[in-house]
């Protein structure tokens, strides 16, 4: 992943005719989106909204005096990972080791694996990354004293002494991972001081699971949840049972984040307390499920402005069959659609250029998606869609549409394809 990504006719939306160029070159070659240069569908980055998402959720973790590390399984990719470090994020956060290993090939230094490692592959790849990079500083997580046993055997049978760095998860009744009751995580910190094989670095939770998008009971869920993590953050530094110098407090989905702020700041009388929000999605935020938690953010906060939608799959209309039907060329191999279909955003009419893109008709709406095709229904007394005209598709959720892709072009408001990332899933 240090060496630059080639694109070339195996990758998806790239002419089958181009020359092959490295990510880094693609925008010297001054296409223009809208002179059908790439092939339909082609996923799309808008770089002002990709700017100011950036320098946005930076200046959100300053103004709270906590530190960001973006998930990296969100988009997977070492040149946007490079500028939300060079944005000032303080490390990243990854779902596994195969993900580590695409982030400390892009430079990573501080790196927390929001998951429970429990196989032999995955110890052993996570020994070899950190062999492979001494300057790097990983932390897994840790939720049971069964785990901690398969930490203890595999160093046993490898003969290996590594003592990892590791969080203690506090969970929640009927969701994901982590402890279910102070008592368990209790005993577990306790288990982890006389261990040698982990060093208690702190606390994480996740409490994107409890958001409803409604700030009500987001605020109260949440909350609650904030308490409880605080109250056993305080029962750990009473029995002194840290292994490091400082207490690393993880926590931040990308709904409900600003309400996990109070927990991040937690203090503690016998170390320093380093805060970490994980939020990812925000770099290029999306158009309906996080964006209408966003307005929640916005109003809790006072914000005048927030996040933008930087992420777009432009299609192209390939058949209007009937009245009030058109067909465009995207499908559910080509887009998210677990929170809800695609919206048409923008399009821009077959043939022209200049001035050329617009907002979509409100009656525009995708009301099905086939594999390769999305089936958008319009108003037939209103503007038609025609044949060969361009349509841009917003998304919600954007993990599940950054896996479907091995690279996405990064245009200007006019068009002007200026670069491109790649992914790596």
């Amino acid at each position: 992943m240090k060496n630059d990504f080639v694109l070339n006719a195996a990758c998806k939306g790239f002419l089958l005719a181009a020359v092959s160029c490295a990510v880094s070159q693609l925008g010297a070659r001054n296409w223009n989106l809208l002179d059908d240069a790439l092939a339909y569908p082609m996923a799309v980055l808008r770089r002002p909204a990709l700017v100011h998402n950036l320098a946005w959720m930076q200046d959100f973790v300053q103004r709270k005096g906590v530190a960001l590390a973006p998930h990296g399984k969100t988009t997977l990719s070492p040149e946007l990972f490079r500028m939300q470090l060079q944005a000032g994020a303080w490390g990243l956060t990854f779902a596994n080791v195969h993900q580590l290993r695409v982030g400390l090939a892009a430079g990573v230094q501080r790196a927390i694996i929001a998951n429970q490692l429990v196989t032999d592959a995955d110890l052993d790849g996570l020994d070899l990354l950190l062999r492979q990079n001494p300057e790097a500083r990983v932390w897994f997580l840790v939720d049971s004293l069964a785990q901690l046993a398969v930490l203890a055997d595999w160093g046993q049978r490898r003969g290996n002494t590594r003592r990892w760095d590791v969080l203690l998860e506090l969970g929640i009744a009927g969701y994901r991972t982590g402890c279910r009751t102070h008592e368990q995580a209790l005993l577990l910190a306790q288990a982890m001081a006389t261990s040698s094989v982990v060093r208690l670095g702190g606390l994480e939770c996740y409490e994107g699971g409890l958001g409803r998008c409604d700030s009500a009971h987001d605020i109260e869920a949440v909350s609650a949840l904030v308490r409880s993590v605080q109250a056993l953050v305080q029962q750990i530094d009473a029995q002194n049972l840290w292994g490091g110098d400082a207490v690393l407090l993880s926590a931040g989905g990308s709904a409900v984040f600003d309400l996990v702020i109070p927990m991040l700041k937690t203090q503690v009388k016998s170390r320093p307390v380093q805060g970490v929000l994980r939020s990812g999605c925000y770099v290029t935020h999306d158009h309906w499920n996080y964006a209408r938690y966003l307005k929640l953010v916005e109003a809790r906060e006072g914000l005048s402005e927030s996040l933008q939608p930087a992420l777009e799959i432009w299609t192209q209309v390939q058949s209007v069959p009937e009245p009030g039907l058109a067909i465009l060329t995207a499908g559910r191999r080509d887009l998210s659609f677990d929170q809800c279909m695609p919206m048409p955003v923008r399009w821009a009419p077959k043939a022209q250029r200049a001035g050329a893109i617009q907002a979509t008709p409100e009656s525009w709406k995708v009301k099905a998606l086939s594999d390769q095709h999305a089936h958008m229904v319009f108003d037939v007394e209103g503007v038609w869609p025609q044949v060969g005209d361009r349509v841009a598709l917003g998304i919600s959720h954007p993990c599940t549409t950054f896996d479907k892709w091995r690279w996405m072009a990064i245009i200007e408001d006019d068009g002007r394809i200026s670069g491109a990332i790649s992914t790596h899933f």
